[in-house]
């Protein structure tokens, strides 16, 4: 595929309403099993994030553990076979194991957090029926899986998992300005302070911008907002309305596009896991330039309607992330152990520190000019 037209980030438009507790698609009398409080919902509106910290059964969570396990089983095998690593760890758990791999090849955090497919054990939870039900109350009947899913690989005080304040915005393209795109955070164990849980700038989405963004933070390909754009831009008080979010095993963290939020240094013993789960209305664009598309899950007036997951299945997200950038350059890189992670947002914002990641981008900008 040709590298792709990326707009600048900045904009002038504000779209408040979106985000608004107004804008709260009509509530259900009768609640079905997941749904919760109209004034619960309308919480999620106002400060724009919403802990509910016992929504899953253990039966629930125990598949995202178990295919996180054979996801990094995989790993260790394919380094150890190809002569990357000269132990594949088989006696480590799934908390510890990723980071003694990370020590003998760095970056194998970065390969993981780039897997092609969304396996089925996270598949059923994105799909979750009560799940569901609680997105109706976000954004109506008619939803759809955001194609922008992430499994978040944080192993211990390691820069490429301390992800920086940014907007989810700020990754996607200008479209989702005019979207509510709401992501569940799922951590596969209790998240707190000292393990690397999340912080929120409460209420900082309720002017409805999107504030400057520049790229790229430390070693990373993370986009970072600076906390005086957060104050001057999106009004919040850098005393008062930063919230620290834990969450324990079971729980989740709602949140939407435009809240500015980060994840802390993880300075524990374990590796804390996690998923970025995101839903729209089918009716609004991917958010995505077009990449990936999203995939159907409810259909109003269609009780019976199953999630045909074959289109989905068929596109590797940070593939095409990465040829919408470079082209279609051909390199002599094994694409299995690559630890570079490009992307159109690298032509969305100013780039004003350089790591192996932007060097790759602008590397491909350079061969295609």
């Amino acid at each position: 595929m040709p590298a792709i037209e990326v707009e600048n980030g900045v904009v002038d438009e504000a779209h408040p309403e979106i985000f608004d507790p107004r804008a709260m698609p009509p509530q259900p009398k009768e609640k079905k099993p997941g749904q919760q409080p109209e004034h619960v919902i309308k919480e999620y509106f106002e400060k724009g994030y919403l802990v509910l910290p016992n929504f899953f059964t253990k039966e629930e969570m125990e598949p995202c553990r178990k295919t996180t396990e054979e996801l990094v089983d995989n790993l260790a095998k394919k380094l150890f076979e190809a002569g990357k690593i000269k132990n594949a760890y088989e006696n480590l758990d799934l908390f510890h194991r990723l980071t003694k791999l990370e020590e003998e090849f760095p970056g194998a955090n970065v390969i993981l957090h780039k897997v092609p497919n969304m396996p089925m054990g996270y598949r059923k939870l994105w799909a979750n029926e009560r799940l569901l039900n609680l997105m109706e109350q976000l954004i109506g009947p008619d939803i759809a899986g955001n194609p922008v899913w992430n499994l978040r690989t944080k192993t211990p005080q390691n820069e490429a998992t301390t992800v920086p304040w940014h907007q989810d915005c700020g990754y996607l393209d200008n479209n989702s300005y005019k979207m509510l795109v709401p992501t569940a955070w799922v951590p596969m164990l209790d998240a707190n302070e000292g393990n690397g849980c999340l912080q929120m700038a409460e209420g900082g989405h309720r002017s409805g911008r999107v504030a400057l963004h520049r790229c790229c933070w430390g070693g990373t390909w993370y986009v970072e907002l600076e906390p005086e754009e957060m104050k001057t831009k999106l009004g919040i008080n850098l005393d008062q309305d930063i919230k620290t979010v834990p969450v324990p095993y079971g729980g989740l963290v709602l949140f939407n596009n435009l809240i500015p939020h980060r994840s802390l240094p993880n300075m524990s013993d374990n590796v804390r896991w996690s998923l970025d789960l995101r839903w729209q209305r089918s009716s609004d664009p991917d958010g995505l330039w077009g990449l990936k598309k999203p995939v159907v899950m409810r259909v109003k007036d269609k009780p019976d309607f199953e999630i045909d997951w074959t289109e989905f299945d068929s596109v590797d997200r940070h593939s095409q992330q990465k040829k919408s950038v470079e082209g279609d350059l051909e390199t002599n890189e094994d694409p299995e152990f690559d630890t570079t992670l490009p992307g159109p947002w690298m032509k969305k914002w100013e780039i004003v520190h350089m790591n192996k990641h932007t060097d790759r981008h602008k590397r491909d900008e350079a061969m295609i000019a």
